[in-house]
């Protein structure tokens, strides 16, 4: 059994322990809080956008004067539709995770659902020099270059999510793509559902896939030619709508994965606490017994030396 000392030693070592998990709980909880009031206040916007998309590119004049390298209206291509040698001979993943650990499962789950990634395309005829890579946080840049990979690193974006930051990163991608440099881009992230719920995603980024008419929008619009006036022309006003909507997926996802992640570390910090009370009272007891066995021990030395 311990001696007393040890398991003084171990009580106020799990105390100072209980301390930091409490305090990193209460300031994830805090940046969580913040995190989502950003991805609430973006996400009325970004529907009302798509919203928009959808309504010019359901108009046939519209999209007789359209054209736009960014867009593909290919057969049963989706929004989670992976790259497949043949059609696309060059693909880049835009990969995110957290710059730091004491966050759960989230980095784990990013890392593991990149790997699942580049195995899929790997199996389908990409060699290592056929994939770019992106990250945002640097546990997934380590991943990306222990597989072998020489990702394009942002991973302030991660810690900070800015608005110009996400700009630069989407316009660098757009412009890949648009020079062919690229074939088809995919986001790799973690999604914030809930405190309890960061399911990992894959999303497809560019080409971007035409919504159909029959597709509900988040936000709704009336179906009429009077919603509104288009000036110059509805094919331009595409034009100058599809970066946007680009640049603000980006930054979109940024918030999303910035949300995911405080979330999994305001959980992890909570379940950490909780073991700590655990042991904590685990090793009061213990300590309790030993001190009343060792009272008792003297006690009956005591007695028993008064005895002889």
């Amino acid at each position: 059994m311990s001696s007393l000392k040890e398991i003084k030693t171990r009580i106020a070592s799990v105390r100072n322990t209980l301390k930091i998990t409490s305090a990193m709980k209460m300031v994830a909880a805090a940046k969580l809080h913040h995190a989502q009031q950003a991805i609430s206040g973006m996400e009325p916007y970004e529907a009302q956008l798509h919203a928009i998309l959808t309504h010019l590119l359901s108009s046939q004049q519209v999209m007789e004067r359209f054209d736009n390298a960014l867009v593909a209206d290919r057969e049963g291509f989706t929004m989670q539709t992976l790259p497949v040698k043949g059609d696309a001979k060059r693909v880049a993943l835009v990969a995110f995770s957290s710059n730091s650990s004491l966050c759960g499962g989230f980095n784990s789950n990013a890392i593991k659902h990149f790997t699942t990634i580049v195995q899929n395309l790997r199996e389908h005829g990409f060699l290592t020099s056929d994939i770019d890579v992106y990250s945002v946080g640097r546990k997934i840049t380590d991943a990306a270059r222990r597989m072998g990979f020489q990702p394009d690193a942002h991973n302030e974006l991660a810690e900070h999510p800015d608005y110009e930051g996400a700009s630069a990163l989407a316009e660098t991608l757009m412009h890949s793509f648009v020079e062919g440099t690229v074939d088809q881009v995919v986001l790799i992230y973690n999604h914030y559902v809930s405190t309890a719920s960061q399911p990992s995603m894959n999303e497809n980024y560019l080409p971007l896939v035409l919504p159909r008419p029959e597709q509900s929008p988040k936000a709704t619009i009336p179906d009429t030619d009077s919603y509104c006036i288009l000036e110059p022309s509805g094919a331009e006003v595409l034009q100058a709508l599809l970066p946007k909507v680009l640049l603000l997926k980006i930054y979109t996802v940024l918030l999303d994965a910035n949300a995911a992640e405080h979330a999994a570390r305001t959980v992890a910090m909570q379940i950490a606490s909780d073991n700590a009370d655990k042991l904590l009272a685990e090793l009061t007891l213990q300590y309790n017994k030993s001190r009343q066995q060792k009272i008792t021990a003297e006690i009956l030395d005591l007695v028993g030396g008064l005895q002889r």
